[in-house]
């Protein structure tokens, strides 16, 4: 039987290949047997038609975009535009029921013109004329992209314009004639990260390799960026190194090329708006005879500041049940964004002579989940404001600041809600930490198949959302559905996060057992009821869940996960990730590692819950290695996985709503099978072809 050591020694490196024909065969082999199992059935079709009907709906909320032109932006996929439009129109045209839209590239058009997988990924638009923009897309849905400059008044793209390969790319304007540019510029200019070490300012008309260099970071630092602040009257240029996930430097550039530091904490977070500096804490911050605590918010004058100065106006502070989610500036005003035990609210902060005066933001309900989806700073004091929860489907309001508050458009209900309750409980860690987390589904009914999500990490809060398709997939057949806030996340600031950072991760896992024990405690379901589901580093929840706490689940599903952690920093943008989880080549860090990566923790004589593991080939962030190298050793073990590999998606695992239908049909069909059919329906265990090599070894 194959084995791993502390050395690294693997016996499946050979499908981390994404070229090789063995790798490619092992993936077609386990796709066809998943396939064959999951979706032959009147069922499976049912639910899947069904989700994409949610997916491709006419009257979805066309979430737009405010650039700075006062039109309203958007990219849409539907039925009939699975590769997407991107389109705009104006506040007029977006109050009416059915608004004409101004379609300005229609990338299902442009890719069968140019045989291309193309897949839309960004836009950005030159102020203030607005006729020309840099789009970026990506072949099958990865994260590196191709960069072409675009005519928004011909509609075309500009032929000698901006252009750069494929690459994992960052562009900003700075005027019509020049950009700036971090990407591949050839050998030793990325990252072991795989993104830009190098950033510089571009000239129209002349060749990218005689572009100026306007900041070169080190080969282990995660990025370098250059940006160009457009604001009239307070046009500034910025450069900087990301030397991890938490830290970074940045500096204020002047023409005569001098650079200025921008001397905040390196681990915290930093914006400009006009006048202002206002700086996020990630720690404790000692300035003079005051000390800020991680978590807070706090303001300054930008030029007093790089002068020297150092007063500073509390605009947040937390406590032991409130974090600050975020911040957006309008003209005048800044609309804060807070979590009280994972309940969002918004206020709005207006800087005046004697200090900021605060007043609760107009147009917000009481219960649902609030945020801001756009502001426009240049342009005055509106924002859009988006309010939903896991049974109210969302609205969308504009409103100004000190103003007047109005609907423009309403989510239809994609499921029926009737009977259905939200609960919030607290669940005790096995540190006495109080977890809280969100229960979706009849309060008064008996245990129940139920679905339990989380994330834990990169300090991502899990806020209530509407899902039509958990609804219609899920809710609408019985089950219930279940959010876990644990330690890793942001749901209550810095602490809560660093709580469960590097050797602490455990903490996080903890957190998630020990909401599944509680949600059995009080009756709501069983072991054997209880299915999981995650992606990315909530795929490596999902690992460690059916590795080290078995016995609590009875189904385990993980989307484009994360799970060797002894080669994670080797493969794609996994060294970008060791401030989260460490270095697997320094033996302290190994140490721990180890302990819990799924990958390495496989055993024979442990019963586990049937797995379903989903990724895909054009993920360039998390490799798929790690979910097929997961999957051949569960197999080897002679433990029940399911394994499907879609050939484009990315990072998301799809790149339409097709694609998406299928996997989350998938998905919950599997939950569904695997949580309410007698053991004897199980899924049965899928022969390997790795399997069949080592049998006839041994014989």
């Amino acid at each position: 039987m194959a084995t791993l050591s502390d050395e690294g020694e693997d016996p499946y490196l050979e499908l981390e290949d994404l070229d090789g024909a063995d790798a490619d065969r092992w993936v077609r082999d386990r796709n066809a047997e998943t396939v064959a199992a999951l979706t032959e059935g009147e069922r499976f079709a049912a639910l899947r038609t069904e989700i994409r009907q949610v997916l491709d709906a006419d009257d979805r909320i066309p979430y737009p975009g405010w650039r700075g032109d006062r039109h309203y932006y958007n990219f849409w996929q539907d039925a009939a535009h699975p590769r997407g439009l991107w389109r705009r129109t104006t506040l007029d045209q977006y109050r009416r029921p059915e608004p004409e839209w101004d379609v300005l590239l229609d990338v299902d058009a442009l890719a069968a013109e140019e045989g291309e997988n193309w897949v839309w990924s960004d836009v950005t638009v030159l102020r203030p004329d607005y006729q020309r923009c840099l789009i970026s897309l990506s072949r099958g849905g990865a994260d590196a992209v191709v960069v072409r400059e675009f005519d928004l008044v011909r509609r075309t793209f500009v032929k000698d314009g901006f252009t750069l390969p494929e690459a994992k790319s960052g562009v900003c304007w700075i005027d019509a004639d020049h950009i700036y540019v971090a990407t591949d510029f050839g050998p030793g200019s990325l990252t072991t990260s795989g993104y830009a070490r190098i950033a510089k300012r571009w000239r129209r008309g002349t060749p990218l390799s005689e572009a100026e260099i306007v900041c070169e970071g080190r080969v282990d630092d995660l990025v370098v960026y250059a940006s160009h602040d457009r604001t009239p009257g307070f046009e500034r240029d910025f450069v900087g190194r990301i030397l991890d996930f938490y830290r970074s430097e940045h500096f204020l550039l002047t023409e005569a090329g001098e650079r200025i530091r921008i001397a905040v904490p390196e681990d915290a977070q930093w914006d400009v708006h006009r006048e202002w500096l206002v700086i996020r804490l990630r720690s404790p911050w000692a300035l003079g005879e005051a000390t800020y605590p991680a978590g807070a918010l706090l303001a300054t004058r930008f030029d007093a500041f790089l002068a020297g100065a150092r007063e500073m106006a509390v605009l947040f502070q937390p406590d032991a049940r409130t974090a600050l989610d975020g911040y957006a500036w309008t003209r005048n005003h800044l609309i804060l964004a807070t979590l009280a035990d994972v309940r969002s609210r918004l206020e709005v902060l207006t800087p005046g002579e004697t200090g900021w005066r605060r007043e609760p933001l107009a147009g917000v309900p009481a219960d649902d989940h609030s945020s801001i989806v756009e502001t426009d700073p240049d342009l005055g004091d509106d924002y859009l404001l988006a309010s939903e929860g896991f049974l109210q489907p969302a609205t969308l309001r504009l409103g100004q600041v000190g103003g007047s508050v109005e609907i423009l458009k309403r989510e239809p209900a994609f499921f029926d809600g009737k009977g259905l309750a939200v609960r919030q409980f607290f669940a005790t860690s096995a540190d006495g930490t109080r977890v809280p987390y969100f229960v979706v589904g009849e309060a008064d009914a008996p245990s129940r198949p139920t679905l339990l999500t989380g994330y834990g990490g990169y300090e991502i809060s899990q806020t209530p959302y509407y899902s039509g398709v958990t609804g219609r997939g899920w809710l609408a057949r019985g089950g219930t559905y279940v959010v876990a806030n644990i330690r890793g996340g942001g749901e209550y600031g810095p602490e809560w996060h660093r709580a469960a950072l590097r050797e602490n991760r455990p903490r996080a896992y903890e957190d998630f057992a020990a909401v599944a024990a509680d949600l059995v405690a009080r009756g709501i379901t069983t072991p054997a009821q209880l299915g999981i589901e995650g992606g990315s580093n909530g795929g490596l929840l999902m690992g460690v869940m059916l590795t080290r706490y078995p016995s609590l689940f009875g189904a385990v599903v993980a989307h484009v996960p994360v799970l060797d952690m002894r080669r994670y920093h080797r493969l794609l943008a996994g060294a970008s990730w060791m401030a989260e989880y460490g270095d697997p080549d320094r033996e302290d860090d190994w140490a721990y590692l180890r302990e819990y990566s799924p990958y390495h923790n496989i055993r024979s004589g442990t019963r586990y819950p049937p797995v379903l593991l989903i990724t895909s080939t054009r993920d360039d962030r998390v490799h798929p290695g790690h979910a097929r190298k997961m999957a051949a050793r569960l197999r080897e073990h002679g433990h029940d996985v399911s394994y499907y590999e879609n050939v484009e998606g990315g990072h998301g695992a799809a790149a339409n709503n097709e694609q998406r239908a299928f996997i989350s049909a998938l998905t919950l069909e599997f939950l569904w099978r695997t949580l309410t059919e007698p053991v004897s329906s199980a899924l049965p265990r899928q022969a390997s072809v790795v399997d069949a090599g080592e049998r006839a070894q041994a014989d």
